[in-house]
């Protein structure tokens, strides 16, 4: 029966749900200070996709991102950066790395200047050090939004440039060691060679490769980006032709001196040789294809270096192939035999060795040593160098024997002087691994 209180309990009933609904929404509902950060969306595959809003910015580049569409599981990142008066996309369609990231699945990131010179900024002091504001800040902010869109492998993060791009390739593994593995610079300058603090863009000195700085300046230069740091240094390779008439090639040189400094290895190389006709190819600090620092000079090449091809280099000498050696390291024990014999005079000998690589791989640049008996000291030699010239010696190939094949013998011989022993010399070593002695 209806009853003139029933509308009444029946509205009380209705009020009482929505209490309770409203209370478990709220209740359900997590705090701004609680709620999950979303990553940014991934870009289309196989597509040249500009990036905006990517974070911290204040030199307004721009970001254009490729991701192939066979993407790998936590990828590798290629900062790909363009020439004066270039672009992200003249970049993507001037060079083969898009394709190249088609077959290994790795992510690249275009950065592309808006100011009028199509420049990048590598000579302001905000330029030169982490985070100090400039092109670098931006690039950095487009490796951490990929980063949080792909989950990407933080040790495998490089760069690459031409021209400007290369001399920005030496200005970011500069401020930041921590982010990048390594770099390959096409026809670049060493890091600070073109500061300025006039807000020119130009440094005439540098670019007609007239600043010479020891090996100790240039790599303080570098330490100086990032006061304090203590971790790992990205290896560095560098790419300079002869002839070059925008950036000079003494440039070459400079950034071989700075980045062994910087590394903490000689500028003796470890290895030499010729891959290409013209070519002259430089390792320092091992002989591996990821040597800490790798430099190849083109004979009678202009600044406009970059040729198709060169990429699949850069791609070995990062690792991002399928290919090339596992990386720098001595031939494992055993690995290499060596005959030696030696003919005497009175105060004088001459000694012939016989090296065999007995591995299953080639030695690509080798260093044997040896010990020499109290007394003995080579005055000249041939088939190596030798240093120093007693005590623990060690024999660095010659340009043309560098190359040892499985089973394939190099032959190299000095001359020495002696004070009464005459003895052939022991422990012998290739690349820093034992080798037996017939």
């Amino acid at each position: 029966m209806i009853t003139p209180d029933s509308p009444r309990r029946a509205l009380r009933s209705v009020l009482a749900v929505l209490v309770l609904l409203l209370t478990g929404a709220l209740l359900a509902v997590p705090t701004a200070s609680a709620r999950p950060q979303s990553a940014p969306a991934a870009v289309p595959p196989a597509t040249l996709t500009e990036v905006t809003g990517f974070g911290a910015n204040p030199s307004n580049l721009q970001m254009y991102v490729y991701a192939p569409a066979g993407v790998t599981a936590h990828p590798a990142v290629l900062v790909a950066v363009h020439w004066c008066g270039g672009s992200g996309p003249a970049m993507h369609s001037g060079t083969e790395y898009a394709q190249l990231a088609d077959r290994y699945g790795f992510l690249i990131v275009y950065p592309s200047v808006t100011r009028s010179s199509r420049c990048f900024d590598v000579s302001s002091p905000q330029a030169l050090r982490r985070d100090g504001g400039s092109d670098p800040v931006g690039i950095k902010s487009m490796i951490d939004w990929v980063s949080a869109a792909y989950a990407t492998d933080p040790a495998r993060v490089f760069a690459t440039g031409i021209s400007s791009g290369a001399m920005m390739t030496n200005v970011l593994l500069g401020d930041y060691p921590d982010v990048f593995a390594a770099g390959a610079a096409f026809a670049g300058v060493p890091f600070g060679c073109f500061a300025t603090t006039d807000g020119s863009e130009w440094n005439s000195a540098c670019s007609g490769g007239t600043v010479n700085r020891t090996p100790q300046q240039w790599g303080d230069l570098v330490r100086g980006a990032y006061p304090g740091y203590t971790g790992p240094r990205p290896r560095m390779q560098v790419w300079h032709g002869t002839e070059d008439d925008v950036l000079r090639y003494p440039n070459f040189g400079e950034e071989i001196e700075q980045w062994t400094a910087v590394r903490g290895i000689g500028q003796t190389p470890a290895a030499t040789d010729s891959p290409q006709t013209g070519w002259t190819r430089t390792r320092y600090g091992s002989t591996g294809d990821r040597a800490p620092v790798e430099a190849i000079s083109l004979q009678g090449v202009g600044h406009n270096l970059y040729a198709w091809g060169m990429a699949d280099r850069v791609l070995t000498f990062f690792g991002l192939d399928a290919g090339g050696d596992p990386g720098p390291g001595p031939q494992p024990a055993g690995s290499c035999k060596v005959t030696v014999s030696t003919s005497a005079w009175n105060t004088g000998l001459t000694a012939s060795v016989t090296l065999t690589n007995t591995g299953t791989a080639a030695v690509n640049g080798w260093r044997l040593g040896f010990t020499l008996p109290a007394g003995q000291t080579v005055t000249n030699g041939w088939g190596a160098t030798y240093t120093p010239a007693s005590g623990t010696v060690t024999a660095t190939n010659a340009s043309y024997n560098g190359t040892v094949a499985p089973n394939a013998s190099v032959t190299l011989g000095y001359q020495a002087s002696h004070t009464g022993d005459s003895r052939a010399p022991s422990s012998f070593s290739l690349n820093g691994a034992a080798c037996t002695v017939s």
